[in-house]
């Protein structure tokens, strides 16, 4: 149902970027969310159907993660024009994660934004090892990663 739903999605898109005869991002990205919500109107069984609640989803994980990415960048450049005190550490993270794919995007995400990398992930796959170069407290680390990484992912993918 949500194929079928997204390739109705693409082809109303398609539609409205023929119709308005603009080929732009803009212009398709208003096409897609035009047709989103066409589709939200016109079908019936919303709460079956898990294509409203992914493409939302997806839409704000991609938010988050571009936040997360800008607001880290920064605070990489200023740690390292002001020579503040870095707080290495490697933190020890449960994961909720189960296959290698979804392990895989996890841990890319996490390496994308600085100061953080993946540095292995244990043989029975339940822990996945990071070195953090700015670490204030390792719980609130955790949760953050939680949040707003791997639920967000994980809710997505399955």
């Amino acid at each position: 149902m949500a194929k079928s739903l997204f390739l109705n999605n693409l082809l109303l898109t398609l539609i409205w970027v023929l119709a308005t005869g603009t080929l732009t991002e803009e212009n398709l990205l208003f096409g897609f969310f035009l047709g989103f919500t066409i589709l939200w109107i016109i079908t019936t069984n919303k709460r079956e159907s898990k294509y409203f609640y992914i493409v939302p989803t997806l839409i704000s994980f991609l938010l988050t993660m571009l936040w997360e990415i800008i607001k880290a960048n920064f605070m990489t450049v200023k740690e390292s024009i002001f020579q503040d005190d870095l707080e290495p550490a490697i933190i020890k993270y449960p994961l909720q994660a189960k296959t290698d794919g979804e392990i895989s995007l996890l841990a890319n995400i996490i390496s994308l934004t600085p100061g953080t990398v993946v540095i292995d992930v244990s043989d029975d796959k339940k822990v996945m090892f990071i070195h953090v170069m700015h670490l204030k407290d390792k719980k609130s680390f955790i949760e953050e990663i939680q949040i707003k990484f791997e639920n967000k992912l994980l809710r997505i993918i399955r």
